[in-house]
């Protein structure tokens, strides 16, 4: 018997040398394959007499005539004594392409180009509001992303930096909901439901950003309707939050995904009726720090109290009674795989331009992801272009050694005349050298960044907006949502980490159409980074100096 195994194991290592199989190889998988089989039970332990010099064959070993692997990556199937060409024989990919659902677009292109709100499918209340809060001719993406939101598209809408996304999707979404909402046939409007819950979850990646939104909306709703919106951000009292909750019933949530989570778990926060989901800055929101708390909003927004929940976020998402809207300056692939996991047809939205999101081509192999903080990014559909900037910024760099930055900032916002200046750092330690160094000089100057309490935070934004603080020094904190129109100079003090950080700096100035501009201070070995920056931007970064209080535009070194 011992034998016999011996001369089976043999065997079976020179069949596995031979070139006699399929196409004349088998991998080395193929063979562990063979000996996962476990010659033990293979081998039949007859007590025949045969000759223990038998010549050795497939037969005497009774193998199984085909050797299935255990795994699905083993595809080494293949069949004993088969001809060579049926073994090798694999059937014909299919063509995605062709079959891929090609669904007409039912969407008036003349209304990307709208004039005044009313000509848009918004409610009339709502527009007269607009009227009285200043607001009546909007931008080309608002015109783009109403017209299409107020079809129930599931979009995902990408627009550069101060081209007001938030009003893009705030306007369609008060058109339905709350008391700007549209008439019906009869000219009244819907009568409200006994409980109608939460009817819109707003999700920022800050606490800055969410408050900003917030203030938009009661701008909108007005004085005596501002308490049907409600912020669930961190760091507030969460007994307040809740009491607020139960209080005023509001519409409206919005709030970071931590807080909105951890209500939700406790139960205090009802968002099984939702009718819209709203991730603001989603290729943030996309980072592995939100994970779980994205997990939990997405199992139970929209999501009908008879539905049985699932453990995978995918499908979650595709529910008919939630429209899910994502919107970011920047979209890597990480966020058209989320959108098409969590929406149903997402289109992407641009100015004067909608196409579905699936006739956008995968990234290539190779292609790095574009934000190193998403988990799922596996590469961005393509370089981050002039679309992510507003179109009428200045780029310039300079270069200065380490301990000459603070004083060449001082200079350049003197060059320009700069009023409201952003300065941007890294790392949250070296923002107080910089302000003393700014203050000793005689320009004010406060740092804002995580660290600081929510009242701090919120009363040095309020100088800086009310015109007190001329610069204010921060880290990638206030890279987003940061609305203060009137900046007119970002500068940055540390290199952003890559072409998406440094669209995302620069979108805080040239807001809204004005002009702004965006100085790199870098020293001599760093000027390579910018240059690579420029390549992936697709903006000209021009080398300059401040001689004499003025900017001078130098030749750039070969």
């Amino acid at each position: 018997m011992e034998l016999l195994v011996r001369q089976a194991h043999h065997g079976a290592l020179a069949l596995a040398s031979s070139r006699s199989f399929v196409g004349g190889r088998c991998p080395l998988r193929c063979l562990f394959a063979i000996r996962a089989a476990g010659f033990s039970s293979a081998v039949r332990t007859n007590h025949r007499a045969e000759s223990p010099v038998a010549p050795l064959t497939i037969s005497n070993l009774e193998l199984d005539a085909e050797i299935k692997p255990r795994r699905k990556k083993d595809r080494c199937a293949f069949e004993f004594g088969a001809p060579r060409n049926a073994a090798a024989k694999i059937p014909p990919a299919k063509d995605n392409s062709v079959e891929r659902r090609k669904k007409k677009l039912e969407i008036d292109e003349s209304l990307f180009s709208a004039k005044s709100f009313s000509e848009l499918s918004l409610s009339p209340r709502l527009v007269d509001r607009l009227n009285e809060v200043g607001l009546s001719v909007p931008t080309e993406v608002q015109s783009t992303a109403i017209s299409t939101i107020a079809l129930k598209h599931d979009v995902v809408i990408q627009s550069y930096t101060g081209s007001g996304k938030t009003l893009a999707y705030l306007l369609p979404i008060l058109s339905e909901i709350g008391p700007l909402k549209k008439l019906t046939g009869d000219g009244a409007a819907q009568a409200p439901e006994e409980k109608p819950g939460i009817e819109a979850v707003i999700i920022a990646p800050s606490r800055e950003l969410a408050m900003q939104i917030v203030r938009e909306v009661e701008r909108l709703l007005g004085p005596s309707d501002r308490k049907l919106v409600q912020q669930l951000v961190g760091g507030a009292n969460r007994s307040r939050q809740e009491e607020a909750l139960k209080k005023n019933k509001p519409i409206i949530a919005v709030g970071t995904p931590g807080r909105i989570a951890e209500i939700s778990t406790s139960g205090k926060l009802h968002t099984h009726g939702c009718r819209f989901l709203v991730l603001d800055e989603v290729d943030q929101l996309l980072s592995f720090n939100y994970r779980e708390d994205l997990h939990r909003i997405l199992e139970h927004v929209g999501r009908r109290s008879g539905t049985k929940p699932s453990s995978v976020m995918g499908p979650l998402a595709r529910r008919t009674e939630r429209q899910t809207i994502l919107v970011s300056a920047t979209i890597p692939f990480s966020v058209v795989r989320a959108a098409r996991n969590w929406g149903s047809e997402p289109l992407l939205v641009r100015a004067k331009s909608v196409v579905p999101l699936d006739s956008l081509p995968p990234p290539s192999p190779g292609a790095p992801p574009s934000n190193p903080d998403a988990n799922a990014a596996s590469g961005p559909i393509s370089q981050v272009t002039t679309e992510s900037l507003p179109p009428s910024l200045e780029h310039f760099y300079c270069i200065s050694q380490a301990r000459h930055k603070v004083d060449t900032l001082r200079r350049c916002v003197h060059a320009l005349d700069a009023r409201t200046v952003i300065a941007f750092m890294n790392n949250t330690k070296p923002l107080k050298d910089a302000v003393f160094k700014l203050e000793a000089r005689g320009m004010s100057a406060a740092e804002l960044h995580g660290d600081l309490g929510k009242l701090a935070r919120s009363t040095t934004l309020k100088r800086f907006k009310d015109g007190e603080l001329r610069v204010l020094v921060t880290n990638e904190l206030s890279a987003r949502g940061l609305d203060v129109p009137e900046c007119d100079l970002v500068v940055n003090l540390e290199l952003p980490t890559d072409s998406v950080h440094y669209a995302h700096r620069a979108g805080r100035t040239g807001r809204l159409g004005r002009k702004g501009n965006v100085v790199t201070i870098c020293e001599e070995p760093e000027v390579f980074v910018v240059k690579k920056l420029r390549r992936h931007l697709g903006v000209g970064i021009h080398p300059c100096e401040f001689t004499e209080g003025k900017l001078v535009v130098v030749k750039e070194e070969e």
